[in-house]
């Protein structure tokens, strides 16, 4: 490898100031950058805007923009190896390319434009004359053009199979070791009550497993794995309030996005403004508008993962060749066809795809009778989502905004508003199939079509709010409505911690400001340490080290902060008592199921982690195998005695790895940035979570962190967690870190006036 050195990075640096002469632009386009670097784009008309947003997200963020399209397509271990390939086989299976494609040529006239713009846009970066950010030199490589429709395959990919169907996945392949009985007890916690989005503050009691509805499917599944059984036995916050319960009398608006890390971030800060629209938010490099985070000026908007049930898996039975399946009572044939995805220093890997009227074929082999398909919305019709992006710029209204939505599928959200008349809203911005309940469970029959789609939720009917009665919204991935809604739309979702804590904050503060927002991210209580510490005050005395652990716990007071020892010996607690329960209940070993094996996989410990709290809550010990919750906790005790105790945030410092670190170890300590401690859970508000099946280092966690003062836009503010660059060698590739790990933000600046007194940068695209 050539010399990769602190010169290396600020050579592959492109020039931003002075003017810039660019083809394809009509009129000339003004890009200020802030003390962050957040850019600030000013043009005339909307397709310069575009163009220029394709043009400045290709100066910070090719490489990331380049390697999000190769993973979208099934082309990423081109770059990186064997450790892609199991990625890029599953998107090909997914037909990917043929969805984007489909969509892109259904879009309206409106979506086209600004998907071709922003494509001109970045291809113009390209054509500059910049130099390449350093990926391209370690690789060897060329950046590719980018057209329209790759930006549909990016925003695909980065909401690719979220939610219900790693949960089908995980029970289907624990089911033949705990049987049918046991089977509703493999979802995370519902904190005793569900607390709901719809009505705000208000609890419900989930649906259990109708075990007699599920009966067939149980049947099937067993049978096709070979097992005799009895089937009958046995990540992100938001909120707004109203101008009720504002110290502004402006409705305020909050949250932080959560996802894995992953460097460059996901998100990315910038102000796009026009004849027609000015908007700042968060951007995802790739892609044209603001379809998660931002503000237009009238309205402000935000979303979490809203766990709608999407994905459905069908257990299919094949002939004796694989060559055709059981629809409906009659064979019929199988569309296969042969794909090649190339490796990086290997041999390519060749692959057959099997595609049922259900689906493709995402796990098993047909050849041997019986296989797994899915039917997801994010692949199997036409999605016209990228037609909502303009038509948000436009949006006046909260009301506005949720009818400019109408026929966004590609991943389901929390909508959540507000704006400047006062009102605020909550819209599940999604498309959900109707269907049988029990399809929420586990891969259902596919042979019976009796569990087929019939339609859609209408737009009209799926849950909404507008300036609910105690002032207050809040969605942090918890239930959105209770199971009696008339549509099925949910089964697993997250446990409602995080949404009962921040509802709880806000009842305490009925006067809520802007500045109130980064103490609220920054909340580190945990109501499953209380939980666990009720256990332990309720046994008898240990001994030695373990009986000085538990002392030590029971005075502990339950935040997960950085400087504390507590948190560590906590978690080392429950991560033993989720290593008894996987072992002592079978199901540590499910890991290899090849059901488990679809890209990226699903980890026992990860999913026994979230379950584990019910559990001890009902003091349910029918899967530790004949010991109970005092014995098993003891044994945990025993064994987290053992281990040395650091301070939570160095515990819990999350890795930041670039993707390139691990195939050019010489570089990766000029690529991967530095983190700092940071401390906060899975359960907390300030949401860094842990792997469970990995060990205590955050691994996800707040990509972002935002609240908008409605109205008064200029006191709104932001941070990321590295930087808005994606270039190492940039000062903005790290420099939003320390105020991101310590729960603060920076100006999100938004008036022209105060944007040109903090501009460091000024460059001018011209025709």
């Amino acid at each position: 490898m050539p010399v990769f050195d602190a010169q290396t990075l600020r050579d592959a640096l492109p020039p931003m100031e002075g003017t810039l002469r660019v083809p394809g632009l009509a009129g000339p386009v003004e890009v200020l950058r802030d003390t962050h670097g957040i850019p600030h784009i000013r043009a005339g008309a909307t397709p310069d805007a575009w163009f220029a947003l394709g043009f400045v997200h290709a100066q910070d963020r090719l490489f990331q923009m380049e390697l999000t399209r190769r993973r979208a397509l099934g082309r990423a271990a081109e770059w990186l190896g064997a450790g892609a390939a199991e990625a890029d086989i599953l998107v090909r299976r997914l037909g990917m390319e043929a969805a984007c494609r489909r969509d892109h040529a259904a879009l309206g006239e409106a979506a086209r434009a600004m998907l071709d713009s922003y494509a001109a846009g970045v291809n113009a970066f390209v054509a500059s004359g910049a130099p390449l950010p350093v990926e391209y030199g370690l690789l060897e490589a060329r950046p590719e053009p980018w057209e329209g429709w790759h930006s549909i395959a990016v925003m695909r990919r980065l909401g690719l199979l979220m939610g219900s169907v790693w949960f089908k996945l995980w029970r289907a392949a624990a089911l033949p070791v705990v049987g049918a009985g046991n089977l509703g007890k493999l979802r995370y916690d519902d904190g005793g009550r569900d607390l709901l989005c719809i009505p705000p503050g208000v609890e419900a009691a989930r649906f259990e497993a109708d075990l007699a509805a599920l009966a067939p499917a149980i049947r099937a599944l067993l049978e096709s794995l070979g097992v005799q059984g009895d089937e009958t036995g046995g990540g992100s916050n938001n909120w707004a309030v109203g101008p009720s319960r504002s110290g502004t009398g402006r409705p305020v608006l909050a949250g932080d996005p959560h996802r894995v890390f992953e460097i460059p971030n996901m998100y990315a800060q910038h102000h796009v403004a026009c004849d027609a629209f000015d908007m700042i938010g968060l951007t995802v490099p790739g892609v044209p508008g603001f379809p998660h985070f931002a503000q237009n000026g009238r309205v402000a908007y935000c979303v979490t993962h809203a766990f709608m049930d999407i994905h459905d898996v069908f257990l299919e039975r094949f002939d004796a060749e694989g060559a055709r399946v059981l629809q409906a009572g009659e064979w019929v044939p199988v569309r296969r066809r042969e794909e090649s995805v190339a490796v990086r220093g290997g041999a390519a890997r060749h692959f057959e795809v099997l595609e049922t009227p259900n689906g493709p074929v995402i796990a098993g082999d047909a050849r041997g009778g019986t296989a797994l398909s899915l039917r997801s919305v994010q692949f199997a019709e036409t999605d016209l989502s990228f037609d909502c992006l303009p038509r948000m710029t436009g949006a006046e209204s909260v009301e506005g905004l949720f009818e400019a939505t109408r026929g966004w599928g590609l991943i389901d959200h929390n909508l959540v508003a507000a704006d400047t008349a006062g009102h605020i809203g909550h819209l599940v911005r999604a498309r959900v199939p109707r269907r049988t309940r029990e399809s929420g469970w586990l891969p259902m029959p596919g042979w019976t079509g009796e569990h087929a789609w019939q339609g859609w939720i209408a737009h009209d009917d799926m849950p909404r709010a507008i300036d609910p009665e105690e002032g207050m919204i809040v969605t942090a991935n918890n239930r959105v409505v209770a199971d009696d809604h008339p549509d099925y739309l949910c089964t697993d979702c997250h446990p409602p911690y995080r949404a009962a804590r921040i509802l709880e904050r806000l009842r305490e503060m009925p006067d809520f400001r802007p500045e109130d927002a980064a103490g609220l991210h920054g909340d580190t209580l945990s109501p499953n340490a209380a939980l666990l510490k009720a256990r332990l005050t309720a046994m008898p005395p240990a001994e030695g080290a373990a009986e000085a652990l538990r002392q030590r716990l029971l005075a502990w007071d339950g935040r997960m902060e950085a400087g504390a020892t507590a948190p560590t010996e906590y978690v080392a607690l429950r991560r033993a008592l989720t290593r008894i329960l996987a072992e002592r209940s079978g199901l540590s070993g499910t890991g290899a199921h090849p059901w488990l094996a679809v890209a990226p996989g699903v980890a026992p410990m990860n999913q026994l982690w979230w379950t584990l709290p019910n559990l001890l809550r009902r003091d349910d010990a029918s899967l530790l195998d004949g010991w109970s919750w005092e014995e098993a906790i003891g044994a945990a005790l025993r064994e987290a005695a053992g281990a040395p105790a650091a301070e939570w945030g160095e515990a819990h410092r999350p890795r930041f790895v670039h993707p390139l670190s691990g195939l050019f170890p010489e570089a990766a300590p000029m690529l991967d940035p530095p983190a700092l401690p940071i401390g906060g859970d899975n359960d907390t508000v300030l949401a860094n979570g842990l792997l469970a099946a990995v060990g205590p280092a955050a691994g996800y966690g707040a990509l972002a962190r935002y609240v908008f003062d409605v109205g008064n836009w200029d006191n709104s503010r932001w941070a990321v967690f590295h930087g808005v660059s994606g270039q190492p060698g940039s000062p903005h590739y790290t420099d939003q870190h320390a105020e991101w790990a310590a729960a603060r933000m920076v100006p999100m600046l938004y008036g022209w006036d105060a944007v040109r007194a903090a501009a460091r940068s000024t460059q001018q695209l011209v025709p």
